[in-house]
């Protein structure tokens, strides 16, 4: 796709939109508002367990993505002149495995921190934000590569499908 241009899309949700976020979620889950007990001790120590399985996945999951995505990678929504489609790596689980990382770890941490706030923070705020940048992205990337749309049918957004993983077994 040589002699192409860069299209560009700017959002209202970008890195320091989420960075404002995430300086929220620590604030709520430091200052202890929204925090509810788990009085069984064996209980919270499993769910504890999860979630830090949770965070480190979803660690490994946005490095890789990262990785995965190489020089494709924006702070803005941007096609560039040469862009691939990258369906592979983490690509292959996720459509937007940086964004879904990054909800996985909202979630995982307000849980662990025994925080009804931060779920619901993470659930009405920073998954609509990232939905919100992911479609936009989406219809970029739709204009751009007609395989797109079949990539989108087969490759969840967010969170990957427990029956296509199943199936693969």
């Amino acid at each position: 796709m040589k002699g192409e241009k860069t299209k560009e899309r700017k959002s209202v949700i970008a890195t320091g939109t989420m960075l404002l976020f995430f300086i929220m979620l620590y604030l709520t889950l430091r200052t202890g508002t929204g925090t509810f007990a788990i009085d069984d001790i064996a209980y919270r120590i499993a769910v504890t367990m999860a979630c830090i399985v949770v965070v480190l996945a979803g660690t490994v999951v946005n490095i890789k993505g990262r990785y995965d995505l190489g020089k494709n990678w924006a702070n803005h929504i941007k096609i560039y002149g040469g862009h691939t489609l990258i369906t592979t790596g983490m690509y292959r689980v996720v459509r937007h495995p940086l964004y879904a990382s990054l909800i996985w770890i909202a979630f995982a941490a307000s849980i662990a921190y025994q925080n009804w706030l931060g779920v619901l923070l993470t659930a009405t705020v920073f998954t609509p934000m990232m939905s919100y940048r992911a479609r936009q992205e989406e219809e970029l990337l739709s204009e751009r590569f007609k395989e797109y749309k079949e990539y989108m049918k087969r490759t969840p957004r967010f969170f990957p499908s427990v029956t296509r993983a199943w199936r693969r077994a």
